[in-house]
């Protein structure tokens, strides 16, 4: 075992072991040692058998014979280290550690008195807390000691004993995970007495270190220990804030967390105490659910749920934890009747709020499905379905922002035209400025097949000033894209540098330019804001995009509008692997230029894969080189 440190001299030193007067080993042992002074190191003695161990700075008869480094007579062994005091010392710990051990697995196994037990587990870990050793045994297996006791002897304790107990073992608990056997301990004491004061005093610690280190697939026990703390700080007085503050603590007062695993360990907790709530009794309401599985006295079930909701909601606080958590929520890991229940809808929506508003595309994004055909948060929480209770402004909120940042696209609408156009159309009924927008798009980009459907969406629009305002500015648009797709114009054209998003917008805004097939840009100041400019050019053939700020998002925008495009010129453009990762639609592609871009080796062979018609690809200066 490692040891702290010690100091070393140059005195012969060594460790004198006395034996326990038994002939059949003390004897044994000492004749075995004197004719085999070679092997000495091969046979084991028991430790049981070991009296005393004492440390002695020299020995003058072992140091007259350095080629036999120990002396044995008839109860004692001396063993000499030379000058290194450091090994000397880890014998004489180890050795004294081991006989201790032994000694007070067999006091505790044989007492019957409380007071000696108590006594004897005070006296064990003091000792275990003074050695000098360092390994994790020395705070292991104290604790198994005592869990064994408490499996074997626990009805010899009372309550207030049963306090010292746990008093006594706490600086122990700080070093080790506690064994399944004594974490059924706590959860009885946490269940029977739940106010009481040792709870967070003594608890507390041991929870964080669970939280920040445990693996709950190995230690299931752990677990559900860690569910009834929560509950047990639930039933204080404001017991909702009790363990709100809880989780603040171990986030900590800096911008992030320095544990990574806090976060979906205390998820992990939280889900599986809530199926436990609901599945039992699936066919019955949350207010009948049996309290068999937490058995804690005087906690109706709903405020059990709105504790766990409560951890939700202050995990969704914090920025840092938000992408995660996020990721977590976004396959809806509750069951069907968690869904269904308007006590949890309500209280999750502040959650699925931080979620969808985040200004992180990686964060807002996971309020969608987790796939093609799946729904998510955006269609739970739509004014169609039952989850939503605010007349569709939490939905309008994700709304507003999905279009504002990434998802204001065709893949996008064309969800908007399906399923929730019901839902759209009654936002902008109430005259919400996204939803008009949305709907617009619709019609603007031609998603909406059915004639009806159009005249529908045009008559929704028209029914409200700010939605009519809307539908004029999309029908003068709609003028001008025909003027502007016209047959005429040049077919090449090239912006001067320097030139900005308002100058291309300007330019294309008078005349015909529908026989425009070749457009460059480069070395312009255009950003991803004339994507909306670019799209009016159906005819494009050719497009010049080099060492300009255009991004991920005109990327995403001109893959699904300029289905036409066979050369692409991206070179040191700051697009990265989620937006070309989009060009795989561009099935007409011939020619890509990706020099000097982020471009990822795993993307590239995926580009090569999906664009049969690709003949040249530049990727120079990118990690695929």
């Amino acid at each position: 075992m490692p040891m702290r440190g010690t100091s070393v001299t140059a005195a012969m030193r060594g460790i004198s072991v006395t034996a326990a007067n038994k002939e059949s080993n003390a004897s044994q042992m000492t004749k075995w040692l004197q004719s085999n002074r070679h092997e000495y190191q091969k046979k084991p003695f028991e430790f049981q058998d070991v009296r005393t161990v004492r440390r002695q700075p020299w020995l003058p008869e072992i140091a007259t014979s350095p080629q036999h480094p120990y002396i044995a007579d008839e109860n004692i062994i001396k063993i000499s280290f030379g000058s290194n005091a450091y090994i000397r010392d880890q014998w004489y710990y180890s050795i004294l550690w081991k006989k201790n051990i032994y000694k007070y697995q067999n006091l505790m196994r044989s007492s019957k008195r409380p007071e000696v037990i108590l006594k004897e587990l005070k006296s064990l870990v003091n000792f275990a807390t003074t050695t000098p050793l360092q390994d994790d045994c020395i705070s292991h297996v104290p604790i198994e000691i005592v869990s064994n006791l408490l499996d074997s002897a626990g009805e010899l304790l009372g309550k207030n004993q049963a306090e010292e107990v746990l008093v006594a073992l706490s600086p122990l608990l700080e070093r080790s995970h506690p064994p399944p056997s004594l974490c059924r301990f706590f959860s009885r004491y946490c269940r029977s007495r739940p106010r009481c004061p040792l709870v967070a005093q003594l608890f507390t610690p041991v929870v964080r270190r669970a939280l920040k280190h445990n693996d709950f697939g190995k230690y299931p026990f752990m677990r559900r220990f860690i569910q009834d703390y929560i509950q047990a700080l639930n039933c204080h007085n404001d017991g909702i804030n009790v363990v709100r503050n809880f989780v603040k603590s171990i986030h900590g007062p800096a911008s992030s967390c320095p544990h990574p695993r806090v976060m979906s360990n205390l998820v992990s907790v939280c889900l599986a105490a809530m199926f436990q709530l609901f599945e039992k009794n699936s066919n019955k309401s949350l207010a009948t659910i049996s309290t068999e599985s937490i058995q804690l006295k005087e906690i109706p079930c709903d405020e059990q749920l709105l504790c766990y909701l409560a951890i939700f909601d202050t995990i969704s606080e914090f920025e840092d934890w938000r992408p995660s958590l996020a990721q977590l929520l976004q396959p809806i890991p509750f069951p069907d009747e968690a869904l269904n229940n308007p006590l949890f809808t309500r209280s999750l929506s502040s959650v699925i709020k931080r979620i969808g508003t985040d200004h992180r595309c990686e964060v807002h994004q996971m309020v969608l499905g987790i796939r093609d055909g799946k729904e998510g948060w955006f269609h739970l929480y739509a004014p169609s379905n039952l989850a939503c209770f605010d007349d569709g402004e939490l939905w309008g909120q994700m709304l507003c922002r999905l279009l504002a940042c990434c998802c204001r696209r065709k893949r996008f609408l064309s969800q908007l035209g399906g399923q929730l156009l019901g839902s759209s159309m009654l936002l902008a009924l109430r005259e919400n400025t996204a939803a008009q927008e949305a709907l617009c798009l619709l019609l603007e980009w031609q998603l909406v097949q059915s004639d009806d459907q159009r005249v529908q969406i045009a008559t929704t629009l028209q029914s409200t000033p700010t939605g009519s305002a809307n539908y004029l500015a999309l029908c003068n648009r709609q003028l001008h894209l025909k003027e502007l797709q016209q047959k005429g114009g040049p077919r090449k054209l090239t912006l001067p540098s320097r030139s900005t998003d308002k100058d291309l917008a300007k330019l294309l805004s008078c005349g015909s330019f529908g026989n425009l097939e070749c457009l460059s840009l480069a070395f312009t100041q255009v950003t991803s804001n004339c994507a909306e400019q670019l799209i009016k050019l159906p005819s494009l053939r050719y497009l010049n995009l080099w060492c300009t700020q255009f991004g991920d998002s005109g990327l995403l925008l001109i893959s699904e509008h300029l289905p036409n495009l066979q050369v692409l010129n991206l070179c040191e453009t700051p697009v990265t692997d989620k937006g070309l990762l989009s060009l795989t639609c561009m099935t007409s592609l011939r020619k890509l230029n990706l020099n000097s871009t982020h471009l990822s080796l795993q993307t590239f062979e995926r580009l090569k894969k999906q664009l049969p018609a690709l003949k040249e690809i530049d990727v120079r200066y990118t990690d695929a080189w």
